[in-house]
C-alpha cells in the first residue's frame, strides 16, 4: 500500500488504497467531511471542519472520491469523546464525536446550504436549530436488524456497519430510550423466529391511543417544541379551519384543535383512523372529525365546507417527500396557508421549491434537532399564498 503523501506532492490520478492527508474544509449533508485534493472532493466520514486526517482511499468516481479516517493530525477543538462504543463502526449515528453545540450549528448550516442550492432560497428564510433537550436516550423507536453470523454459529442483533451490509452486534444503544435497550436484552433471551429479519422496539406514547405499527414522532424530549413550532405558523396566518392531510392517529390536528373553529383529519390507513377518532373522543372536542379514504379524493367536498382563504392545511410526508400527486393537490385547493413538516430538508427545499413556482412563498423555515447524533434534522416551514 502506498505511503502516506502530502496534497502537493499526490500523483494526477488518486487510486483506491492510496493514503492522502486532508483537511477538512467543510461538512457536508449526511455527515461526512469534505475534504479536496486541488478542486477534487473526498468524503470522509467521522471528522470536523478544521481538522487535518490522515484518509485511505476507498472508492473513486469522476467528479468525487470517498475514503476512511486512519487517524486524526491536528483536532478540532469541538472534537468529544464518543458515549458511544460502536461509534466509527456502526452506521446509526455520524456526529458522536462532535460536541452538541457544534452539532447545532453544522444542521443549521446545513439546512440553509440545502434551502440555497436546491430551493433557490434565501438562507435567511431558515431560522436557528432548537436544539434538543436530550441529546442522548431519546429515541422511542428503533429498527434493529437480525443477522446470522456464519463464523460464530449464532444471530446477531443490531445496526447496519456504516460502510457495509454486515450487522454490528449491539448490546445496546445510547441514543435509545433505556426501556427499548431492556427490550433489546429480551429479543436476545428469546430470539424472533428465524424469518423475521428486522425488529422494531418502540415505547407508545402516553395518551396517545395507536397501533403499534403506526407512525408517530420518535422523541419525546422535543415535542412539545415541535408542537409549538407549528402552533405559531398556524396562529399567525389566524386560518379558521385546518385540514390535516395524511393524518395518522391525528396527532397534529388534535394538538390545534383549540386554534380553529374546525378541523378535518384525513388518512387512507384503517389501523389510524379507528386510534384517531377514539383520540378525539377522549379529548372531547367537538369542532372536528376524522376521514378514512385519500385527501385528494375528499378535498373538493372539504372546500365546500372550508373556504380555501381560510384554511391551512398541515402535512407531515415520509423521509421521500410529498408525492405530485398531493403536490398538485395543495396547489388546487389554493389554501391561505400550508404547513410542511419534514424530516428531510433536501426533499422539503425540493418540494417548497415547486410550490413557490406554483402559487406560494415560504414565510418561514424552523429545523429542530429531532435527531442529535446523526445526520437528521426536521424542520417546519410555513408557506402561504403569494396573493395573501
Amino acid at each position: 500500500m502506498d505511503d502516506a503523501v502530502s496534497q502537493s506532492d499526490l500523483p494526477p490520478t488518486l487510486n483506491v488504497g492510496d493514503r492522502v492527508e486532508l483537511t477538512i474544509d467543510d461538512m457536508a449533508f449526511g455527515g461526512e467531511g469534505v475534504g479536496r485534493i486541488d478542486d477534487f472532493v473526498v468524503f470522509v466520514p467521522f471528522v470536523i471542519t478544521g481538522e487535518t486526517v490522515l484518509v485511505e482511499i476507498t472508492e473513486k468516481k469522476k467528479a468525487f472520491a470517498r475514503a476512511k479516517p486512519l487517524k486524526v493530525l491536528e483536532a478540532s477543538a469541538k472534537r468529544v469523546e464518543p458515549r458511544c462504543e460502536y461509534f466509527g463502526t456502526c452506521g446509526g449515528c455520524q456526529y458522536q464525536h462532535v460536541d452538541y453545540e457544534a452539532q447545532q450549528s453544522i444542521k443549521e448550516s446545513q439546512v440553509r446550504d440545502l434551502f440555497e442550492r436546491i430551493g433557490g432560497f434565501e438562507s435567511s428564510v431558515v431560522g436557528n436549530l432548537v436544539p434538543c433537550p436530550e441529546p442522548y436516550n431519546y429515541r422511542n423507536r428503533i429498527m434493529v436488524r437480525r443477522q446470522w453470523n456464519k463464523i460464530e454459529q449464532r444471530p446477531v442483533y443490531g445496526f447496519l456497519h456504516w460502510d457495509s451490509r454486515l450487522v454490528i452486534d449491539l448490546q445496546n444503544c445510547h441514543i435509545a430510550e433505556p426501556a427499548l435497550n431492556e427490550q433489546l436484552q429480551e429479543v436476545r433471551e428469546n430470539p424472533p423466529p428465524r424469518n423475521m429479519q428486522k425488529v422494531v422496539l418502540r415505547m407508545m406514547p402516553d395518551e396517545w391511543e395507536m397501533h403499534r405499527d403506526s407512525f408517530f414522532q420518535n422523541n419525546f424530549h422535543l415535542l412539545p417544541e415541535l408542537v409549538e413550532s407549528v402552533r405559531q405558523c398556524l396562529q399567525d396566518a389566524d386560518s379558521k379551519y385546518l385540514v390535516d392531510a395524511y393524518c395518522g392517529i391525528g396527532f397534529f390536528s388534535l394538538s390545534l384543535a383549540d386554534l380553529v373553529e374546525g378541523f378535518v383529519g384525513i388518512d387512507i390507513d384503517k389501523q389510524c383512523i379507528l386510534p384517531a377518532r377514539r383520540n378525539l373522543e377522549e379529548r372531547g372536542h367537538t369542532n372536528g372529525e376524522f376521514l378514512l379514504g385519500k385527501t385528494e379524493e375528499h378535498m373538493n367536498e372539504l372546500l365546500e365546507r372550508f373556504p380555501a382563504n381560510e384554511t391551512t392545511i398541515i402535512l407531515d410526508p415520509p423521509r421521500k417527500g410529498c408525492h405530485q400527486e398531493g403536490l398538485d393537490m395543495l396547489v388546487e385547493a389554493n389554501p391561505r396557508q400550508v404547513i410542511y413538516v419534514s424530516c428531510h430538508p433536501a426533499t422539503l427545499a425540493r418540494d417548497l421549491k415547486w410550490l413557490c413556482e406554483n402559487g406560494y412563498t415560504v414565510k418561514s423555515v424552523t429545523p429542530l434537532d429531532m435527531f442529535p447524533q446523526t445526520q437528521h434534522v426536521e424542520c417546519v416551514a410555513d408557506l402561504r399564498r403569494a396573493d395573501s
